[in-house]
């Protein structure tokens, strides 16, 4: 504005004047404020769907993984450990102290995972075999 007269720059600047404030904020600023507006409320949405409190039918806990491990154990010493994985399975399914409410996501995968478990915590078993001779022990 070096080329305006000093009347036309004063009528200018008076023009500006009585836009009001929320016309003196730029795009740029109001854009960011959306932003930060949505992504708190996005950030509550989420936070308000997460669970907070424990499930009743978790078998992810570690009561109900020992109970878990204990039954196996038990089904493994009753049949003097001559089972392989897919009978230990069934077996433990038919078990009367199995609880099919609790333990519904109970699959061939989540006894391949307590084998694994249990293999690891005692290294001198490596079959169904040696868990028996532990326990018979």
């Amino acid at each position: 504005m070096p080329f305006m007269k000093q009347k036309e720059l004063e009528e200018t600047k008076h023009a500006h004047k009585s836009k009001g404030i929320f016309m003196d904020i730029s795009l740029s600023t109001w854009m960011m404020t959306a932003f930060v507006i949505f992504m708190i409320a996005g950030v509550w949405k989420i936070y308000a769907f997460l669970p907070t409190k424990q499930l009743t039918d978790d078998d992810k806990t570690a009561e109900s993984e020992h109970e878990l491990v204990k039954l196996m154990l038990s089904v493994i010493k009753r049949n003097e450990g001559k089972l392989d994985n897919r009978e230990l399975f069934i077996k433990i399914q038919e078990d009367e102290n199995f609880d099919s409410n609790l333990f519904w996501r109970f699959n061939h995968n989540r006894l391949n995972q307590l084998l694994s478990k249990y293999y690891l915590l005692n290294p001198e078993c490596s079959n169904i075999q040696d868990i028996y001779k532990k326990i018979d022990t």
